[in-house]
């Protein structure tokens, strides 16, 4: 939808006669010193007021307007909430009213200066003694925001959504505690912060296909990290502490749905001395504490559906999930057998896919969406899990484990392979995967190996998808809602929406 270029230059005209009455539209600063929601809580219980007797220093947004003739009430916006103001021509004097005032338009940012009094119906109002235009808003509020049927306005005009859709501010105002309640939970158990780089000579810690840039001086090729896993297990190498964390931005070249974008917000630890079975139990109390840290409960609703996060949670054998799925075992099968079963489900296996990658598609397809419940999802094919240690009594599988809430995959954890020679032995054949044409495959690694070939102590390893864990903890049905500024297919000219 288009923003009326009619309304658009109504507003210009204002801002030219305001200009030329000596009035600055856009100043440099302005005092505030109260906020609405400050405001309203201290004097929720009072009543009556003296002149005078509370006086505000303030600024917001303005979000409607009524004028009487030579007064007029409206509301503004700031960070906290709102509340009603009124103007006065009297009070304000003649030149502010008449040439200020009077110009104003919904969306302009005021200062105002006055006093609390509550009106006849008992709204908490401020009695403005003095007005400053701090901005003035060239392009109107839309009227009816959540009646828009094309979210997609709303996800790349987030600026617009945040000024007139509250429910939406306190999204991203809850994912802020989320991250900030992690990092205590992580920080008083000893966990150190620490960051890694995002441009990497060799990329790896996931099966996903990176984004490449040119690094002009150097002449070579860089990725953005699509993990944090191999630069945190070389700190557990160099000692640098027991249990170390990093909450970063990473980014796969992978399509984008509900589920998925190129860019988001990972959480990855690693615990010297650990294994799988200690990163379940850190996943379940970082989880519950974060649940009733933000949610104030263990029992939270997700997308209709009552979801109790109280451990221990359910833990089940991948090829069980499957086989309860299907009501037949893949356990057992070759890979030939894997194929002609995968057709009569009409999933497709791509030639030089390997046994595990098959076993996959069918967890992903007939088991994911249907885990409501948490879940830890375990041993995993040695196939699809490179850097994971083999299952104490099975070669063919890994100590390996995903989390799964809600039909959402949450998490993925190991304890983490640290000899060598198998790691040696796992990335050549991620290369042989990758001959045979699967781009997402681990590229080998020699810094990596010889990392370890210095040693690494047994180490339990965790990653939490930070935006899924906001989606579940915030109901929210996609990754778009719980990002600011999702990645959006370009348009030839955004500018002209609303």
């Amino acid at each position: 939808m288009e923003q009326s270029s009619d309304l658009i230059q109504q507003r210009k005209l204002k801002l030219e006669e305001i200009r030329k009455s000596g009035i600055d539209p856009y100043p440099y600063k302005h005092p505030v010193e109260d906020y609405s929601a400050e405001i309203i809580e201290k004097c929720a219980d009072k009543q009556d007021f003296g002149e005078k007797q509370f006086p505000v220093k303030m600024a917001g947004r303005i979000m409607s307007m009524r004028g009487h003739g030579k007064a007029g009430f409206a509301h503004i916006q700031d960070s906290t909430g709102r509340i009603q103001i009124y103007t006065r021509r009297d009070r304000i004097g003649e030149r502010t009213y008449d040439e200020l005032y009077k110009r104003l338009d919904i969306g302009d940012i005021i200062g105002v200066e006055g006093w609390l009094f509550r009106t006849r119906t008992g709204e908490l109002t401020v009695h403005v003694e003095k007005l400053a235009l701090l901005a003035k808003s060239l392009r109107s509020l839309p009227e009816k925001w959540h009646g828009l049927k094309d979210k997609e306005t709303r996800y790349r005009q987030r600026y617009v959504d945040l000024i007139v859709n509250s429910d939406v501010k306190k999204i991203f105002l809850t994912r802020t505690r989320i991250v900030q309640t992690v990092r205590s939970f992580l920080d008083a158990r000893g966990f150190v912060e620490v960051e890694t780089p995002v441009l990497q000579p060799i990329y790896g810690g996931a099966t996903a296909r990176p984004f490449v840039t040119h690094h002009n001086t150097l002449d070579i090729d860089l990725y953005l990290r699509i993990a944090d896993e191999l630069y945190l297990k070389r700190l557990i190498v160099g000692g640098l502490a027991d249990r170390v964390y990093e909450i970063s931005k990473d980014f796969r070249n992978e399509g984008m749905d509900k589920d998925h974008n190129p860019e988001f917000t990972m959480l990855e630890l690693y615990q010297a001395y650990s294994d799988y079975e200690d990163m379940m139990r850190l996943a379940e109390e970082m989880v519950v504490y974060t649940a009733r840290e933000v949610y104030g409960s263990t029992t939270i609703t997700y997308q209709g559906e009552e979801i109790d996060l109280t451990p221990p949670w359910r833990r089940v054998p991948m090829l069980n999930a499957i086989e309860d799925a299907l009501g037949a075992g893949v356990k057992d099968m070759s890979r030939e057998e894997l194929v002609k079963l995968a057709s009569e489900y009409n999933l497709e296996a791509r030639d030089g896919q390997s046994r595990g990658k098959i076993i996959n598609l069918f967890f992903e397809k007939f088991v994911e969406k249907d885990i409501i419940q948490p879940a830890f999802i375990t041993d995993y094919p040695v196939e699809i899990s490179p850097l994971a240690k083999k299952k104490r009594d099975d070669d063919d599988l890994t100590e390996r484990f995903e989390i799964f809430i809600g039909g959402l995959e949450m998490g993925n954890a190991f304890s983490e392979l640290n000899d060598p020679a198998d790691q040696l032995e796992r990335f050549l054949d991620q290369s042989q995967q990758r001959e045979a044409g699967d781009e997402e495959a681990h590229v080998m690694d020699e810094d990596y190996i010889r990392a370890l070939e210095y040693g690494m102590p047994p180490t339990g390893g965790m990653g939490i998808g930070i935006d899924r864990l906001v989606m579940l903890l915030t109901d929210m049905p996609s990754l778009r809602d719980v990002i600011l500024f999702p990645q959006m297919r370009p348009k030839e000219d955004s500018r002209h929406e609303t």
